[in-house]
């Protein structure tokens, strides 16, 4: 961090500020097939500082943020600052404060060196059981060990260490003279060695499933079974919900205490998971994270977000959550696979639109299951409704970096374009 920053951000006359400083030491391994092609060592720093002003009447606040070089000499910090200070006095929002210094406790997970991330995710690729059919492509490695320094106004200062990985894999497959590819990418903090070679073992089965798919039929209307990371999108539709920013904008019109779901869903935000990318023991505004039920069985019971939001909902001890997880209930896997379904595991695109639980997603891999016969399909899309689509699923939990989730979820009423004539 230049020196002349802080000295600077007392003088400048703001009405508080924030400065996020990060450093990342970072591998990167690049693979073709299983030969390494390329690899590289970085070690970056990224300064944020963060600008606030008040109006003269005290009842309104702006903001304005910028990245700072680390070479930045006094004269340039000043001016950044200085435009800074204008570009927040032309925005206004109702005030609100800065988090002030409280008790933040440590983590309990140990921190992973880079090396033996790297370690982990390089042999755990040597465990896929490839044959002549279905391979490995290529794939590439990311593995970051980051150190967040944060400071405020108020006097909070604080600094962590935490791991960040990413991983791209490209999966090939091929039968009588056709090939096609599937793409994979993956974020977590450290390799869970297990969950990857599950899910990549998958992928190559899918890989060779889709050279086999035939036309979707005209089922019209289907329960949709998920069991793929696609899942996340139906869950992350009750984690936004139940945000204060999405609260206080009126996008979500839930209220506390209210049932939002008849499926006896629990809902937490988990300070810690193992292998998350979101493992935090303080949020991006230094307020310390905690264990939070957010939804207890169907009924919303608490909101999360960051301090503006949280503030102005009357919410003092508010946070930005990282980690979700739906904690409890739940039915057998083949309680969910008993009657007819469509279970689709790859989709060109799945979304589930946080602000009218609207579900689309067109088809590039399905097993529809009528009852007697399993039949491999591909084409056509789904779409439905959150608020119509009643929710049921597994008591069996899968994670995927910061969700934990049922391992198998079932959307009943699902609408089903086919193809015409399959």
């Amino acid at each position: 961090m230049t020196p002349y920053l802080l000295p600077a951000l007392r003088d400048c006359g703001a009405y508080a500020w924030e400065v996020t400083q990060t450093r990342t030491q970072g591998w990167e391994f690049y693979f073709i097939r299983h030969l390494l092609d390329q690899h590289r060592v970085r070690e970056v720093t990224h300064t944020t500082v963060r600008i606030l002003t008040l109006s003269e009447d005290g009842t309104e606040v702006g903001s304005a943020s910028s990245e700072i070089q680390e070479s930045a000499d006094e004269q340039e910090t000043r001016d950044l600052l200085d435009r800074l200070l204008f570009q927040s006095s032309l925005v206004r929002n109702p005030a609100y404060t800065l988090h002030a210094p409280s008790p933040v406790k440590p983590m309990d997970l140990p921190v992973p060196d880079v090396a033996s991330m790297a370690r982990d995710f390089i042999q755990t690729m040597q465990r896929l059981p490839e044959t002549e059919y279905e391979d490995i492509n290529s794939y590439e490695i990311f593995v970051n060990l980051k150190t967040r320094h944060f400071m405020n106004s108020e006097g909070i200062d604080l600094t962590e260490t935490f791991p960040s990985s990413m991983m791209e894999v490209v999966v090939n497959a091929r039968q009588d003279g056709h090939e096609i590819e599937l793409y994979r990418s993956y974020t977590s903090g450290s390799c869970d060695p297990d969950a990857l070679v599950r899910d990549l073992t998958d992928t190559l089965r899918y890989g060779r499933d889709r050279l086999a798919a035939q036309m979707t039929p005209e089922i019209q209307t289907s329960p949709l079974l998920l069991s793929t990371k696609d899942a996340v999108e139906v869950y992350r539709y009750f984690s936004e919900r139940m945000s204060a920013n999405m609260k206080y904008q009126r996008l979500s019109d839930w209220e506390l205490g209210q049932v939002v779901t008849e499926s006896k869903l629990t809902l937490k935000a988990l300070r810690e998971m193992p292998n998350s990318s979101e493992n935090h023991a303080f949020d991006a505004e230094g307020a310390p994270i905690r264990d939070l039920v957010l939804i207890d069985q169907g009924k919303a019971v608490a909101f999360w977000g960051s301090r503006q939001y949280a503030e102005y909902l009357g919410i003092h001890d508010a946070f930005i959550a990282g980690n979700f997880a739906i904690e409890d209930g739940g039915e057998t896997e083949a309680a969910l696979r008993s009657t007819p379904y469509l279970e689709v595991v790859e989709f060109s695109d799945f979304q589930v639109d946080e602000l009218t639980g609207d579900i689309a997603g067109e088809i590039r891999l399905g097993y529809w299951h009528d009852g007697e016969t399993v039949r491999i399909v591909s084409g056509g899309s789904v779409s439905g409704n959150m608020r119509e689509a009643p929710l049921r699923f597994s008591a069996d939990r899968r994670q995927y970096d910061s969700f934990r989730i049922p391992a198998v979820t079932r959307l009943e009423g699902i609408h089903i374009t086919g193809i015409a004539g399959a």
